[in-house]
């Protein structure tokens, strides 16, 4: 009996945790609704303004300074595979095999100056994500990145990270390719510190264990250089191609709450 009351209590506390995060997601939605009609009218005249000046000069919301050249500098591209079904964060998960997993992750240590901490952090708190394609084949970017010890709550659309021993402050939830980064300071994040933390390495010939020439795209431009210093901004849409044919970005909508 004593076995059975415990299983119980068990349950009770996994649907409370499970009823506390939709509540916490419930009132996220809330505060970002007052912004989205700002944002549509932003959207509209940033869409005006790339159809008169033929998309050249910097991606939207790039940092200045970035070395961005256009798409069509890339000659043919490939089209993009059919997005995969609506994950736990009501984006899509690539119907494709893992680039990686977690093994070789970071366990609790610091990494590139990041720290693990118990509770994320949200003082500073933006959403990123990345695509990964290997010789025109899709890869997943695994769940459970920067969060050892992860452990998931089941949802309608899948699996989310709810848990872990710890969170870095780079971490992802689900393998949709979306990238939080929830830290206690203000600062620019990279992609190679993520991929440091992911326990991968990253360079212009090396994406994880696929080999081959990177080609980097940063929020529908050609990224000119090394891809570990793309910047993690705000909903930057990044996608590294590794090997031919190269694939055509295919922009993700980030849902209210990311």
């Amino acid at each position: 009996m004593a076995k059975r009351s415990g299983t119980k209590q068990a349950a009770r506390e996994r649907i409370a945790r499970m009823r506390a995060e939709q509540a916490r997601r419930r009132r996220r939605r809330i505060r970002i609704a007052g912004g989205t009609a700002a944002a549509a009218v932003i959207a509209a005249v940033t869409a005006i303004l790339l159809a008169v000046t033929g998309g050249s000069g910097a991606a939207a919301g790039a940092p200045s300074g970035l070395a961005l050249a256009p798409l069509s500098t890339l000659g043919a591209l490939q089209p993009a595979p059919a997005p995969g079904a609506n994950g736990s964060e009501d984006v899509p998960v690539p119907a494709a095999a893992s680039l990686a997993g977690t093994a070789t992750a970071a366990t609790g240590l610091p990494v590139d100056q990041i720290s693990c901490q118990t509770g994320e952090q949200t003082l500073f708190h933006i959403h990123a994500h990345l695509a990964i394609f290997v010789n025109g084949t899709a890869r997943q970017v695994p769940a459970g990145i920067g969060i050892p010890g992860a452990r998931a709550q089941e949802t309608p659309n899948g699996p989310f990270i709810d848990a872990g021993t710890c969170f870095y402050w780079l971490h992802t939830h689900a393998p949709d390719g979306i990238i939080h980064i929830e830290s206690p300071v203000h600062r620019t994040y990279t992609l190679g510190e993520f991929f440091d933390e992911w326990g991968q390495p990253l360079g212009p010939a090396r994406v994880g264990p696929a080999a081959g020439r990177v080609v980097a795209l940063y929020s529908g431009k050609v990224y000119r250089g090394n891809p570990r210093d793309i910047p993690l901004t705000a909903h930057a849409q990044i996608q590294l191609d590794i090997g031919t044919p190269l694939i055509a970005p295919q922009p993700v909508t980030f849902p209210a709450g990311l």
